[in-house]
């Protein structure tokens, strides 16, 4: 690549050449007295150029003709005059070197034709007039001159042909790289199909058995399936990124909805057994219903996680979200911060730029294939969003997020609508914490969502300072970490069966004592379970669920699973048992016609890739002869196709809904909700089973 590769640039260049020529050629022609109209026509000439070349009025080749005209025009005038007889030579050779930028081979020749005929009527001047006596000295500064022109313009023309050769195989490598770019996205669906469903059927069987059986060692054949679908997923997401084939998948979603998930994929997150402490802190004016990549940004949240995770061996992890207004809608800005390792600043560069494992001995500490933060930073600006790292080595590191959504309902997320009054105690003893900055962790958190809520609260450390706040304040909550419960249980116990409203927040497996009447929120503590507490007071219950209705299930819904492989069909009628569904399954396209000819189904779960006939097109089929009989089914794309934009792929092909294998519970729930009618969605309140 030469300086001047750049057209743009080249144009530029050689008009601001010529023009300074122009003004030299217009003063020459004063001082010798040549035709008195010509240099107020170059000069106009050359204005007339700078605009048609800063306005971009004429084409790329309109252009350079003009400014190929004008010099030529500009060596014509200089080169017809006796006194310019030694000059052409060099002028020519300007022209040559300058033209030479715009590889126009026709250009150089034209150039080189004009020199020939420049120089026939120089002689016929010279020989007429006598004005230059043909010693041996002039002849051989003539000779020189003729065979430098000549040097320079072979020259030109090697350098216009190797450029033309450059440029053509680089458009031979680009066509090359949109083939294979092609090739890979086919690829990419054919592998993510193929890696997706033996995933799908791990998965799917080890949860049934683990509901059957329950041995620890189904729960880790369980644990591996999910691992090596992330993993699969990650590898998928790191490449469309790479190749700008990321598509946004936007749609309507809660933000209490996300949360709940982050807060169960943290219940879920294997730390091998180091006790690091997670705060979550939402601000509770975020906006109840957004519009967004809610899958997207359910990566981000894992991705930040887990690299918080691999490199924090003590302390704490924090999450933050809250938004900013915009005349669009909000920035929602997600902020991970950890007690970690921290990262130099090559780290960070190298995080904003690729590939990035900050462990290359890869030892168990530090699993992954490296690619969380790279992913992240794809992802963010996909979504016209930004990332900053702020971190320190061994002081931990902060990740801010900030994505762009669209506000579908204001209504802030958490509020307090039932509050029965009464001032808030915040009671955690501060020394518990051997790393420091988690202090700080949950007094951001406490404070944060007290003025979010606009609540009075207060610290205590001590249960000599709950009974002095006792005295002083109107006390109805007290909230506190399991610690601080445990170190005098009866105490609080006794407070519990009071007015006060007390509860705390404990690990998985935490009994409280007979007959006590303080409630249990989950940890990690975030903002939905106190809320649920300050406005049902002590008849607060499924404190770990986000959505209020609880569990939905689909009683007395019909459906039809269509897969070409038996383990899917399986694996799909266990999950959808525990849901009260009625399943029924076919093997392939055509019986799927069949049964559909029979009978009615509320939904009709169609794969993608399938011998014979694929789901598409099996989908088409069946619409038309529903068609005919005045019903259209409903029917979503179960597959393991699952790049970027294929949701968007199979809603344009006339797909009701879209679930990715391996099934996720969130993403089944969510569509079932949408494509069925109310009356089929009914709602447990007892929570998960």
């Amino acid at each position: 690549m030469t300086a001047f590769s750049d057209k743009t640039r080249a144009h530029s260049f050689i008009l601001a050449v010529l023009t300074v020529w122009g003004i030299a050629l217009a003063g020459e022609a004063w001082l010798e007295g040549w035709e008195f109209w010509v240099p107020p026509l170059m000069i106009f000439a050359a204005a007339v150029l700078w605009v048609l070349h800063i306005s971009q009025k004429l084409d790329e080749q309109a252009l350079e003709m003009s400014i190929f005209l004008y010099g030529v025009f500009a060596a014509l005038f200089h080169g017809m005059h006796e006194t310019s007889f030694f000059d052409v030579a060099v002028a020519i050779m300007m022209l040559l070197g300058f033209f030479s930028f715009l590889n126009r081979s026709y250009m150089l020749n034209l150039i080189l034709g004009e020199y020939a005929v420049i120089m026939i009527v120089q002689l016929g001047l010279v020989f007429s007039h006598h004005t230059i006596v043909f010693d041996s000295l002039n002849i051989s500064r003539l000779m020189m001159q003729i065979c430098a022109v000549l040097c320079i313009y072979v020259l030109s023309r090697v350098s216009v042909k190797n450029r033309l050769e450059a440029i053509e195989t680089l458009e031979k490598r680009d066509k090359e790289i949109d083939h294979y770019d092609s090739d890979m996205e086919d690829f990419l669906s054919n592998i993510s199909h193929e890696l997706r469903t033996p995933v799908n059927v791990v998965n799917g069987m080890s949860t049934l058995l683990s509901k059957k059986a329950g041995f620890e060692e189904v729960d880790a054949i369980k644990d591996a399936g999910i691992r090596l679908s992330y993993q699969i997923e990650d590898i998928q997401d790191y490449t469309e990124i790479k190749q700008n084939r990321v598509v946004l998948e936007e749609e309507n979603y809660m933000f209490t909805s996300l949360i709940n998930d982050v807060v169960s994929g943290l219940r879920l997150l294997d730390i091998e057994g180091e006790e690091l402490e997670f705060v979550v802190d939402i601000d509770p004016a975020i906006p109840s219903v957004m519009k967004g990549d809610i899958r997207k940004l359910h990566k981000l949240f894992r991705h930040l996680l887990e690299n918080a995770v691999k490199f924090t061996k003590a302390g704490g992890i924090y999450i933050r979200a809250n938004t900013i207004q915009r005349p669009y809608g909000v920035n929602l800005c997600i902020e991970v911060s950890d007690t970690g390792r921290g990262m130099s600043r090559k780290d960070i560069e190298g995080a904003s730029q690729g590939l990035y494992q900050a462990d290359k001995a890869r030892d168990r500490s530090t699993g992954g294939v490296g690619l969380g933060l790279s992913i992240v930073y794809g992802l963010t600006h996909r979504m016209k969003g930004f990332v900053k790292i702020e971190s320190e080595k061994g002081r931990g590191t902060t990740v801010r997020v900030t994505v762009p959504q669209q506000v579908i309902d204001a209504t802030p997320c958490l509020r307090i609508e039932s509050f029965r009054g009464g001032d808030i105690l915040f009671h955690v003893k501060q020394e518990k914490y051997k790393v420091p900055k988690v202090r700080d962790f949950y007094r951001n958190m406490a404070v944060n969502l007290a003025v979010g809520l606009k609540c009075s609260l207060y610290s205590t450390q001590s249960t000599r300072e709950v009974d002095n706040m006792l005295q002083k304040l109107n006390v109805g909550y007290i909230f506190m970490g399991q610690e601080e419960y445990e170190a005098d249980a009866e105490y609080f116990d006794r407070l519990s069966l009071g007015d006060i409203v007390v509860a705390v927040s404990a690990h998985a497996g935490f009994r409280l004592n007979p007959g006590s009447g303080v409630l249990v929120m989950p940890k990690p503590l975030y903002g939905f379970p106190v809320t649920k507490v300050l406005n049902e007071g002590k008849e607060a219950r499924n404190l770990e669920i986000t959505n209020e209705k609880g569990r939905p299930f689909f009683e007395g819904a019909r459906v039809l699973v269509v897969d070409d492989e038996p383990m899917n069909l399986v694996v799909a009628t266990g999950l959808f048992r525990d849901y009260r569904m009625e399943t029924e399954t076919a093997g392939s396209g055509r019986q799927a016609i069949e049964k559909c000819a029979e009978t009615d189904y509320d939904v009709i779960f169609m794969d993608h890739m399938m011998p014979e006939m694929d789901g598409v097109e099996a989908m088409k089929r069946i619409r038309e002869e529903a068609k005919e009989r005045g019903r259209k089914p409903v029917v979503v794309a179960l597959t393991a196709n699952a790049v970027s934009g294929a949701r968007e792929m199979f809603l344009a092909e006339g797909f009701d809904g879209f679930i990715a294998k391996p099934i996720n519970i969130n993403d089944f729930e969510r569509v079932m909700k949408h494509v069925l009618p109310d009356s089929k969605v009914k709602y447990h309140r007892g929570g998960r089973s």
